[in-house]
């Protein structure tokens, strides 16, 4: 008997292709923007690359994770996802750097504490919509 079913596995490696995708998509905004606006503030830097990853998130984790359909409900809890996820990307980035990271590194144990919690939270809001709806239907 296997811990986890196929189905989960499967988003699973699912999850972490787009995270991956989504995490360099963000990470590379963020370091393009240190490079070509060096003045800029390092959280507004962060908070740009989030909301463009963000956008690609949202529609790679329903039709490629978690195989379910957009909807303006999804989009409103995927949203509330992040913002708590957001809250934990922008409260650990400035704890890292007060801590003496550069910069340049401090995102990265960001991403490894974030992802997991990003996870759970996602896929319970893309997952329960379809579950209420397929209940409603049957």
């Amino acid at each position: 008997m296997a811990l986890i079913d196929k189905e989960k596995q499967g988003e699973i490696i699912r999850f972490g292709i787009v995270g991956a995708l989504a995490t360099a998509l963000h990470y590379g905004i963020y370091l393009g923007l240190l490079w070509v606006l060096p003045e800029i503030n390092k959280s507004l830097a962060y908070s740009i690359g989030y909301v463009l990853s963000f956008v690609f998130n949202f529609v790679a984790s329903n039709y490629f994770t978690f195989k379910t359909k957009p909807t303006t409900k999804k989009g409103i809890g995927f949203a509330v996802s992040h913002a708590v996820n957001y809250g934990l990307h922008i409260g650990l980035l400035n704890f890292f750097l007060w801590c003496g990271l550069s910069s340049k590194l401090a995102p990265i144990p960001v991403f490894v504490i974030v992802i997991p919690v990003n996870f759970v939270l996602v896929r319970f809001v893309l997952k329960r919509q379809d579950s209420t709806s397929k209940n409603k239907q049957e």
